[in-house]
């Protein structure tokens, strides 16, 4: 199955990177702390800490120019794992402004991976596609990736299901 999805991803990088284009990764956060149920803003569990050492190993072969997170400790600690691979930052955006015109003209021509939530990151993947493809993922769902491409105005999008 790894064998499968690095080529796929293999496959879905190529042709953007041989010209202008911009590809998203998005991503909601690894499993979070549910002990403390009035926290608003838990830490990853054990198994979110496996998850996001994970998704480390999936994007291995991925050469992300720019990291993006909601300043929550969950995503945050869902994006270090692959931030510290890859000695790319995290830079934090706000889930309420969701791709706008200053987020396009960062990201033309970049590879991005984008940390969000379970209504987030569909949502986030909505406004790149224009059309209300995803809808918002179970609470428990932290195995999407919504991959985008964007190239000279065509939009191609895949969702794939990567399990712990």
């Amino acid at each position: 199955m790894k064998k499968i999805i690095f080529l796929l991803f293999i496959l879905t990088n190529y042709g953007y990177a041989q010209g202008n284009g911009s590809t998203f990764y998005l991503i909601r956060h690894a499993e979070k702390q549910r002990t403390e149920l009035h926290n608003k803003n838990p830490h990853l569990n054990s198994k979110g800490t496996l998850r996001a050492e994970n998704w480390s190993r999936v994007f291995k072969h991925i050469k992300f120019d720019l990291i993006y997170s909601t300043s929550y400790h969950r995503t945050q600690e869902t994006a270090t794992p692959t931030s510290l691979q890859k000695t790319v930052p995290i830079h934090l955006y706000d889930p309420k402004f969701l791709y706008t015109s200053a987020f396009k003209e960062a990201t033309k021509n970049k590879t991005v991976l984008i940390v969000g939530h379970s209504n987030t990151s569909p949502a986030f993947a909505n406004k790149i596609i224009g059309s209300e493809i995803y809808p918002a993922i179970d609470d428990l769902n932290n195995s999407n990736l919504y991959i985008i491409q964007v190239k000279n105005e065509q939009i191609t999008h895949q969702l794939l299901y990567i399990p712990l």
